[in-house]
């Protein structure tokens, strides 16, 4: 495929926080460019939309795309992250990235056409996509000739209408990894509480997808009972998702009953799930309850994990408890081999939209019959929910005992 004339230089950038796929992603895209449309010049804003207000960026060598294979061996971001909203004035300015007055928008766009940019390639969740959308909507309505392709990355698959987002498998694998070692501390004590924190705001899937693979790879166990080797000590007792209500009296009878027979009670949580009624309860206390640059609650600053264990230490009477988060573990991971293929396939897709000049968020269109395409920016939204009806989910907690 050949290069319109038009594109002669390309920008990427990284934003939001981490996912097994965003160096992947570079990768994949540098590598098509390559194949493609050698003669275009590829620059990297460093940071995110922090380096495209700040002009940082670096230049894509021929030897950088010659081993840019590499990328797909890594996780993080080789570029550099960070959550900038061009649209909250007031953090901008607080932050030094643009002056008193000054229109993110007008200044990333003006950015942009001094940089001699043609498309821009954005990377990252609904957050990073909705800002490249507040972007794309500017550039057109002031005559901007230029084009802004992204890529989904999310590792809860929250992104609507994205079928299914980059890296998000890799996290839910690397979850279940995680779980392995955190579970086994079950053994460090008698009536053990152990609850495993699942990233995710709005959207359970994460959670529900890690304690899968994790109870699959119990399932896969030989054991030795004789000695104490038990799977039941081993599986997923509970899963709790912020589109299922949770009966707590309900679920801390049952849990008793799980603990004094089995010694142990292992509960992986959706870090979003209860956050209203535990932000309720700050906020009646006085506490003030941090918010990023999104808005979003701080959700490191609330713990959910801490106060879920609270409600069903005493319940069930645990005599320890103990509570872990994956998040950081498993958002960071190189891309596993499933992703690695959507990646790939998201990326190539890209540059040629790119090349056709085609707007928008690459990824396979739920509401046009999952067909790989440029989706539409206006149509690009966070907080899609998980499905807690969907057969996998409802066989997991059957398996588990919980209804």
């Amino acid at each position: 495929m050949a290069a319109d004339k038009s594109v002669r230089r390309v920008a990427l950038l990284t934003a939001g926080g981490l996912a097994p796929c965003l160096s992947s992603a570079v990768g994949g895209l540098i590598e098509r460019y390559t194949e493609v449309a050698p003669d275009v010049e590829i620059i990297a804003y460093l940071n995110g939309y922090h380096g495209l207000l700040s002009g940082r960026f670096l230049t894509v060598t021929p030897e950088v795309r010659e081993n840019a294979s590499v990328l797909h061996k890594f996780g993080g971001s080789p570029i550099g992250n960070s959550r900038v909203k061009l649209t909250n004035t007031a953090d901008l300015v607080k932050r030094g990235l643009i002056q008193d007055g000054q229109n993110a928008l007008q200044v990333a766009a003006e950015r942009l056409v001094a940089d001699g940019v043609d498309v821009l390639h954005t990377i990252g969740g609904d957050d990073t996509n909705t800002t490249a959308a507040d972007l794309a909507a500017y550039l057109h309505e002031h005559n901007y000739d230029l084009t802004v392709v992204g890529l989904p990355k999310t590792i809860d698959n929250d992104v609507i209408p994205i079928r299914q987002s980059l890296g998000a498998w890799t996290a839910a694998e690397q979850g279940a990894l995680f779980a392995r070692n955190i579970i086994a501390e079950h053994t460090s004590n008698p009536r053990m509480l152990i609850v495993h924190e699942v990233m995710g705001r709005n959207c359970g899937w994460l959670t529900a997808a890690t304690a899968q693979a994790y109870q699959q790879w119990v399932d896969e166990q030989e054991w030795n009972p004789g000695i104490g080797l038990e799977k039941a000590g081993w599986s997923v007792h509970a899963v709790y998702v912020p589109e299922a209500t949770i009966d707590l009296d309900a679920e801390a009878e049952r849990l008793r009953k799980v603990m004094d027979e089995e010694d142990c009670v292992n509960i992986f949580l959706s870090e979003g799930a209860g956050v209203p009624s535990i932000v309720a309860e700050m906020e009646a206390r006085g506490e003030e309850v941090g918010r990023d640059p999104f808005g979003h609650v701080k959700l490191d600053t609330i713990n959910p994990g801490a106060w879920f264990a609270k409600q069903f230490a005493e319940r069930i009477g645990a005599e320890k408890t103990m509570v872990q988060k994956s998040g950081y573990f498993s958002r960071s991971a190189a891309a596993n081999d499933r992703d690695l293929a959507l990646i790939k396939e998201c990326t190539d897709y890209a540059v040629d939209a790119a090349l056709r000049g085609e707007s928008g968020v690459v990824g396979h269109d739920e509401e046009r019959g999952d067909e790989l395409r440029a989706i539409e920016f206006p149509r690009i939204a966070g907080g899609k929910e998980f499905d807690p009806t969907a057969d996998w989910f409802v066989t997991l907690k059957s398996e588990i005992g919980q209804s």
